[in-house]
């Protein structure tokens, strides 16, 4: 079995990497965001352990990128981050699995083999509010049946508040995890962008909650 590590600590890489090649996988590594993007997308790989925070490109980015692009690898996310909202947005993401650090070995490698185990996961379901309809699998969104072009910002802040419905959401959450926002980046946009969504799609889909943030309605009533 062939595994890409995509990890930034020196240390703990090169002790996954022996440990899991004296267990029989072929393991090559990437040790920051852009370049394990590229190895992902070569191929071949039977799954991927991911670390979230990485350089150049954090972990979300790098699986939601692989789905996009239709690409269901398996992936196993490692992070530092242990809250409950942590482990759902990566797994929102579309990654297949979760696990904190520090970790147990033995667990990391009986979870991976039990992602080896189920193959790529199948195309996810079609998410749907009221008249709106998104398909993460083929990117593809409809309003009343009718196709909506978006550009692919627009398309992962619809995505994002879509698998959250009827959640308050505010602007800090929404730049961190559709933007990788860094501190200099405007909150200002995330009201630009939710002002383009609702020229394009129902005007009542996404609600403003003052002083709180943003919060799709679920069952939107269709009139644009």
């Amino acid at each position: 079995m062939r595994l890409l590590l995509v990890e930034d600590e020196a240390r703990l890489a090169h002790a996954l990497q022996r440990g899991l090649r004296a267990d029989g996988f072929a393991v090559d590594v990437a040790g920051d965001g852009p370049g394990g993007l590229a190895r992902a997308r070569e191929g071949g790989y039977d799954a991927i352990i991911l670390d979230v925070m990485l350089p150049g490109l954090s972990g979300y980015r790098i699986v939601r990128s692989l789905r996009q692009e239709q690409n269901w690898v398996p992936v196993l996310m490692l992070s530092a981050k242990d809250g409950e909202h942590d482990q759902a947005d990566g797994l929102d993401c579309g990654a297949d699995d979760y696990l904190t650090k520090p970790f147990s070995y033995v667990v990391l490698v009986a979870r991976l083999r039990a992602l080896l185990r189920r193959g790529a996961p199948r195309r996810p379901v079609v998410l749907t509010a009221g008249p709106v309809t998104l398909d993460p699998g083929s990117r593809a969104v409809t309003y009343a049946g009718a196709p909506v072009e978006l550009t692919g910002r627009e398309f992962d802040l619809l995505e994002y508040l879509m698998r959250r419905p009827d959640t308050v959401l505010t602007k800090t959450e929404l730049l961190d995890h559709v933007w990788d926002a860094s501190p200099q980046t405007d909150p200002n946009l995330v009201e630009v962008y939710v002002g383009y969504l609702r020229r394009k799609l129902d005007r009542s889909l996404i609600a403003t909650v003052r002083g709180s943030g943003y919060r799709l309605v679920s069952a939107a009533s269709g009139g644009v």
